[in-house]
């Protein structure tokens, strides 16, 4: 008889999916341009999606300090235990679609009292009972799918919390960063405005000489003395700025700097020649996984639309059961001791107050949303990436710009100090001049920043950072 049970089991499992009400999964048409600007991307070198974090970024201090963050940041960290959760409920919600089969066993003894029928013994009684066995309990029959269903839809929540966790994975890649490139921006400025105010100190030294002497009045030396708090007011400003970013760069990598941090580049020696190809806005589907996140997500959405569709059907469940009863333990495996039960049971929904037709109209709502969530993923990554490209033209285009900007304000600084000197101009030219020769090595400085934070983002955009096995659950 055990093995009769098996077989009924057996039976049942192969009756299993023989209707799938969920609506067919189709990826929705692409909701946007086929391709890129040719203006702004130009075929590249490099391919993102093909490289880790190590080798696009250059710095080793950088490099290390990103591998402290995938490491020890604390959102990550959970990111990948909701990855454990939502394996957790797959296997469980799969679990339904295989008959549980329990086995028990147990060993009574009980006393009678004496009986009152006519006929009877009169007085008590004592017997023992043994018993073993196995069972199956309320198996549902998978006629509609309905259990199926859920089970892939447990899977598409599972692979979207998969994806989810990559995308952070990206994103942390992008803030550290960009975080360690404003330092480095910080750091500069720091440097610049302490020159600034060391050469501004020399300047009013000689102001106060010169006033002292009579060869000046009062005016330049108050003048001398305002690009002095000028600059030192931009040194107080940019260490707090500095002391915040390392604050913040400090969470990311996990709460603590590491340390034996190797020596890290400049600004201008982050840049290399490399170029990133972009691709087709088709290639950001595999490549990102914020868009294979809201994919899974729409699966999930459809196949909980068979599960309510499966709701309106009877379900059919199995219960079994097979094994030993009897009054001594010697005897319990005879022939006569042997006992069985199987029959199925019928649960036919007829009136439920529009319970069903309510889950059936959220199902269906619901994957609108993700539809509409699918294609605001993919719109939102080709504009980032639309984005970057046209950054990394006109960031470069100014940083050109800049810098022969920086040279001829060097130039007319030192000319409007020769023509003070001289006694052919006044302070007022030089207190212009020095104004617009820091302002551009400061707009200089911010720039470059913001070229190197362009490029990690387009990096970032085009689904580059991983190293082999990192990323996955």
């Amino acid at each position: 008889m055990m093995k009769r049970l098996l077989l009924i089991a057996t039976a049942s499992l192969a009756l299993t999916g023989c209707v799938n009400l969920a609506p067919e999964h189709v990826r929705p048409e692409l909701a946007t341009a086929l391709a890129y600007d040719a203006e702004y991307a130009p075929d590249g070198t490099v391919t993102a999606s093909q490289m880790s974090y190590r080798d696009w970024f250059a710095d080793p201090r950088l490099k290390a300090m990103l591998t402290s963050a995938l490491a020890n940041n604390r959102d990550l960290v959970a990111a990948t235990a909701r990855i454990e959760q939502a394996r957790a409920q797959y296997r469980i919600q799969r679990s339904d679609s295989l008959p549980a089969v329990v086995a028990s066993s147990g060993a009574t003894r009980t006393r009678q009292a004496q009986s009152t029928s006519v006929g009877a013994a009169n007085g008590p009684y004592t017997y023992d009972r043994f018993d073993i066995g196995v069972g199956v309990t309320g198996f549902e029959l998978e006629f509609w799918g309905r259990v199926a269903n859920l089970s892939e839809s447990a899977r598409a929540q599972y692979l979207s919390t998969v994806a989810a966790q990559r995308a952070f994975y990206l994103s942390l890649i992008a803030d550290t960063a960009n975080t360690y490139f404003a330092i480095l921006e910080s750091e500069e400025q720091i440097a610049l405005a302490e020159a600034t105010a060391q050469s501004r100190r020399e300047g009013l030294r000689i102001a106060q000489l010169r006033l002292d002497a009579g060869v000046t009045s009062a005016l330049p030396f108050r003048q001398a003395e305002t690009l002095l708090t000028q600059a030192e007011q931009q040194l107080a400003s940019e260490r707090l700025v500095a002391a915040r970013l390392r604050n913040r760069l400090a969470v990311l990598v996990g709460g603590t700097m590491p340390v034996d941090l190797p020596d890290g580049l400049s600004l201008t020696q982050q840049v290399d020649g490399r170029r990133l190809d972009a691709g087709l806005p088709s290639d950001l589907l595999l490549a990102r996984p914020d868009i294979v996140a809201a994919e899974e997500q729409l699966r999930a959405a459809r196949a909980d639309i068979g599960a309510a569709r499966a709701a309106f059907f009877p379900s059919i469940s199995l219960t079994g059961s097979a094994g030993f009863a009897s009054g001594s333990l010697d005897g319990l495996f005879s022939g006569d001791a042997l006992g069985w039960s199987f029959g199925p049971s019928i649960n036919l929904p007829i009136f439920d107050f529009g319970a069903r037709d309510a889950n059936l109209d959220f199902a269906r709502a619901r994957e609108v949303e993700e539809v509409a969530n699918y294609d605001l993923a993919v719109q939102t990554a080709f504009r980032e990436v639309a984005d970057a490209l046209a950054g990394r033209r006109y960031l470069a285009e100014q940083v050109a710009t800049l810098e022969r900007a920086v040279s001829s304000q060097q130039q007319i600084a030192r000319v409007a100090q020769l023509r003070y000197r001289e006694g052919v101009a006044d302070y007022l030219e030089v207190l212009d001049a020095e104004r617009n020769l820091f302002e551009a090595r400061q707009t200089l400085i911010a720039t470059r920043r913001a070229e190197l934070q362009n490029r990690t983002t387009l990096f970032v955009a085009l689904g580059g950072g991983f190293e082999s096995g990192d990323g996955e659950s």
